[in-house]
């Protein structure tokens, strides 16, 4: 490990899920509709010719400062920096380059170096921080003063809100679907008639 001061599991986690906010905000604060593709202020900074991608790979490079902070060696983040670059620089050329910072996702990658890493050197197995962070981290400072949210139970509900939610909006769209296509078959069959 590079740092000098081996971490707890818990700091580990907490560093590890500011890290993922991070990443949320940079690649994926918006996701696109029925895909897994988000985007976030890196493709937003790209709209501003050359400081838009300036400033995008400055705040990459924080992500990366961050994962040195949980020990992350040098020679793992080397290919975030690579993508980093590759990221500014494409992000200059106006229009393929906002596009290309959709797709490029530098921030996100340091993520998944870091969750590998973590994984192996302090066997932290679950992703449960990472996979909604905020939700994790309002969690825990509700756990602190109530045995509600203790739970197992309450507190699986409340991590997978966006996922309850999703599904509750694809229940809906199917309804509205099935109702429109059943009124639009009514109508046709009373102009057959």
């Amino acid at each position: 490990m590079s740092t000098a001061k081996k971490l707890s599991k818990q700091e580990v986690i907490k560093l590890e899920r500011d890290l993922a906010k991070f990443a949320n905000m940079m690649d994926s604060v918006v996701r696109i509709p029925f895909t897994k593709q988000g985007v976030g202020a890196d493709a937003a900074l790209s709209t501003i010719p050359i400081a838009g991608d300036v400033a995008g790979f400055v705040l990459t490079c924080y992500a990366v400062y961050k994962a040195k902070q949980i020990g992350v060696p040098q020679a793992k983040l080397n290919g975030v920096m690579q993508l980093a670059v590759m990221d500014g620089l494409v992000g200059c050329i106006p229009i393929i380059g906002t596009l290309f910072d959709i797709f490029i996702r530098p921030s996100r990658k340091a993520l998944d170096v870091v969750h590998e890493h973590i994984q192996t050197e302090y066997q932290i197995k679950t992703d449960v921080h990472v996979i909604h962070p905020f939700l994790h981290e309002k969690l825990e400072q509700k756990q602190l003063y109530s045995a509600f949210w203790r739970n197992p139970i309450v507190a699986w509900l409340w991590l997978h809100i966006p996922d309850i939610l999703g599904l509750i909006i694809l229940i809906f769209m199917a309804i509205a679907l099935w109702f429109g296509l059943t009124t639009v078959w009514h109508w046709y069959q009373g102009i057959n008639l």
